[in-house]
């Protein structure tokens, strides 16, 4: 099998794509820079499709792998025939290659090998001859022949039963038949789950699975993953049904060839028995696995999408911050970061006791804002969110100069100040103000600090603990890194977990950046990094373009411009008559050259109109504009909401069946896929982003169950606009849903 050959047809792409994208990663190239960097080699593929090619190039070469084994083991046995060697040459799914295998494969006793111990296969074999001839026979004559006492083959029925099961066995392990009968019920078969009768009615969180029935076909993933949980926590339980009289009557049609009644009945039982105890377990078992990878792959899929909006969420800005911690009993936290993020003091404050310390925490706050010149104040969302937004809210309105003030999204902080990262950072902090200082700096620039938590822990999945942790992990860790090179990163007070995503920047090297900028001093320029220990070649490459200097020596360090392209740029602007130094006030020079004169044998026009677009916005972020909601300062419980009421949320999660929104009552409401927009919609992320500031309407209302139904749609007679959403270009989604790999054949 020609695996490059085999991408072009699958991707529909020129086989010099496909070898170029190849060889680039061969030499150590990763998917940001590809994709930013080596346009001219790929034909402009962006990260997803690269991502797709390495990802089925590995998924052949496994497959490859594996046909070298069995093939080897087959041959081993003696048993490797012309035509069984190419249906496991040509074979281009694991699935039916483990089909084909499954005869040959080692196996431990079973009723079909005792029954061979026991001299019955030439009574098998002449069975299935005078079948397949159509002859007339008596049974019990020819089984006669094959009684054994020795063997323990005393009567008729032993033998008979023996052959039996040798012919079970071998109609069970047919490739063919397992393929067909997999497609049949993976097609036509209904998964059907009900509620255990101890658990009644409104009693558990499975209620929608209580009667339920789907095709299998047809079914969600979050719904499978749902009832997978529900069967795991032993709530419900899940069947597979079918129409097994087709199956049966398929394996006839294929099996009975005879019309001697005696072969007709005897087939007929050892086709049922085959089926029944050889076949159905397994199949099933197989269709529930399949659909649950599925569910895995849309359930990462989701995440991803969600984890890429969270982290390119709109940066306040480094500025003089505050970061409050907020708590009732044991008081607020605060803390105070200067604009590169650095902890500057702490204090308890404790506004919600007596009146005294009500007015203490208010001269401490007062205090340190006109201190430090504090621009942001950002407020934890947890315990006593709302009424600490209140208080800080009655303060600033005293002030002449008001900082901005933000409640941010605080989960995962509490797993990051436990962590190693937050120890290593700041031993000789408390865990609660660790937790401060990470909302602080999530409010100055989101993506720098939840690089630090594992993702899992950000709160934006579906059903992230349910699906396979190895495939979750690798596309959430494509997802950081791409949007972590999406952003660029500032040499100089960048963490080390932050580097540590960078393009062709691992652990160690990371940790050598951070001891030579702390030996050295700031980063001058690029070129420096090539005197960092164990920073070489390769590494250079691949990671100094996405590496930022700001007021460096030179200005296109602060640019996505990489250096192997200063020399052009340099020859570009002197032939253009532009100074470097004074690009804001030649734009319009620049939108005027004329790119296919610079055009060389390694540097085409996409690369050139990189450079242009990137000289006309040197340093700027790409990610949008910092806004945030306003939440209603009467509505700050769940008893204080009405339906009918209209609120101002931001979007918290997305999941296949809708969208998770804050709305300031310590408890996210569900705004159903069917409540979003007007027109009908599959996926709620095609208008909806993790991050996005949206008005709803309070549909519903339920303390005891804390479910609160919202809506969308109900607020505007028109569908919302996808444009809503943000569009990364070569940076966008590293993982598609349609890269699922067939598991029932072509």
């Amino acid at each position: 099998m020609d695996i490059k050959e085999l991408l072009k047809s699958e991707l529909n792409l020129p086989i010099w794509q496909i070898e170029n994208t190849l060889k680039l990663r061969q030499d150590g190239g990763t998917v940001p820079f590809i994709a930013r960097y080596r346009k001219e080699q790929t034909g402009e593929l962006n990260e997803i499709v690269i991502t797709e090619i390495f990802d089925k190039f590995d998924y052949y070469t496994e497959l490859e792998e594996r046909k070298a084994t069995i093939l080897k083991s087959i041959e081993e046995q003696g048993k490797l025939t012309d035509e069984l060697k190419k249906k496991i040459v040509d074979c281009q799914n694991k699935t039916q290659l483990e089909d084909l295998y499954l005869p040959y494969k080692p196996k431990k006793r079973t009723r079909a090998t005792i029954a061979k111990e026991k001299g019955l296969e030439p009574l098998a074999l002449k069975i299935i001859e005078v079948n397949l001839n159509n002859q007339k026979i008596d049974l019990a004559e020819i089984a006669k022949d094959y009684l054994n006492p020795e063997l323990e083959v005393t009567t008729i029925k032993e033998a008979l039963d023996g052959a039996s099961d040798i012919i079970a066995e071998t109609i069970s392990e047919n490739a063919t038949y397992r393929d067909i009968l997999r497609k049949f019920i993976y097609n036509d078969g209904i998964f059907k789950t009900k509620i255990k009768s101890e658990f009644p009615e409104g009693s558990t969180k499975f209620e929608n699975y209580r009667d339920f029935e789907i095709k299998v076909s047809k079914i969600t993933s979050h719904s499978m993953l749902a009832i997978r949980r529900g069967e795991t926590e032993k709530i419900l339980s899940l069947d597979l049904d079918f129409d097994i009289d087709e199956v049966y009557q398929y394996l006839r049609n294929k099996v009975i060839v005879s019309g001697e009644v005696q072969i007709i009945d005897f087939l007929t039982k050892t086709i049922k028995d085959s089926f029944d105890r050889l076949m159905k377990t397994s199949l099933i078992a197989e269709i529930r696995l399949a659909k649950k990878q599925d569910a895995d792959v849309e359930s990462v899929k989701v995440f991803s999408d969600n984890l890429r909006q969270v982290l390119l969420s709109s940066p306040a800005g480094m500025k003089n911050t505050i970061g409050i911690d907020p708590g009732f009993r044991t008081g607020c936290k605060v803390v105070v970061l200067d604009k590169t993020g650095k902890f500057l003091e702490y204090k308890s404050i404790f506004p919600f006791h007596s009146d005294n310390q009500k007015l203490d925490s208010k001269k401490t706050l007062l205090d340190f804002i006109n201190k430090y010149k504090i621009e942001l104040i950002a407020i934890g969302n947890g315990t006593a969110s709302r009424e600490t937004d209140e208080f800080v809210s009655k303060l600033i309105d005293e002030l002449k100069i008001k900082p901005i003030k933000v409640v941010v999204n605080e989960s995962g902080a509490s797993i990051y100040s436990a962590s190693k990262v937050a120890q290593e950072e700041f031993p000789d902090l408390d865990l609660t103000i660790r937790g401060a200082i990470s909302i602080a700096r999530r409010l100055q620039d989101p993506l720098a600090e939840l690089v630090k938590i594992d993702p899992k822990s950000i709160g934006v999945g579906q059903y992230q603990h349910d699906v396979e942790q190895k495939l979750l992990k690798k596309k959430l860790d494509e997802t950081v890194e791409s949007c972590v090179n999406f952003v660029g990163v500032d040499l100089n007070t960048s963490s080390k977990e932050l580097l540590t995503y960078v393009s062709g920047i691992n652990d160690r090297v990371a940790q050598k950046i951070i001891e030579f900028r702390n030996d050295n001093g700031e980063f001058k320029s690029r070129k420096e990094l090539l005197k960092v220990p164990s920073f070489g070649a390769k590494t250079y490459e691949n990671a100094a373009g996405f590496l930022r200097i700001r007021n460096g020596k030179n200005l296109l360090d602060n640019t996505s411009v990489h250096p192997e392209r200063y020399e052009i740029v340099n020859a570009i602007l002197k032939n253009e008559g532009i100074k470097l130094d004074n690009l804001n006030s030649e734009i319009l020079k620049l939108k005027d050259i004329d790119l296919k004169k610079y055009i060389t044998d390694s540097v085409g026009e996409p690369t050139l109109k990189d450079i242009i677009e990137e000289l006309e916005k040197p340093g700027r972020d790409p990610r949008e504009s910092f806004k945030y909601a306003q939440f209603d300062d009467k509505i700050k419980e769940m008893s204080d909401l009405n339906t009918g009421m209209v609120l101002e949320g931001v979007v918290t999660n997305i999941t296949n069946f809708g969208a998770f929104v804050d709305i300031g009552v310590h408890q996210d409401g569900l705004v159903h896929i069917s409540e979003i927009s007007h027109e009908f919609i599959t996926e709620p992320t095609k208008l909806l982003k993790v991050g996005q500031i949206v008005n709803v309407k309070v549909l519903e209302v339920n303390i005891p169950l804390k479910r609160i139904g919202l809506s969308i749609k109900q607020l505007t007679n028109k569908p919302l606009n996808s444009k809503n959403n943000r569009n990364y270009g070569n940076s966008s989604e590293t993982f598609n849903v349609n890269d699922l790999k067939s598991r029932f054949g072509k």
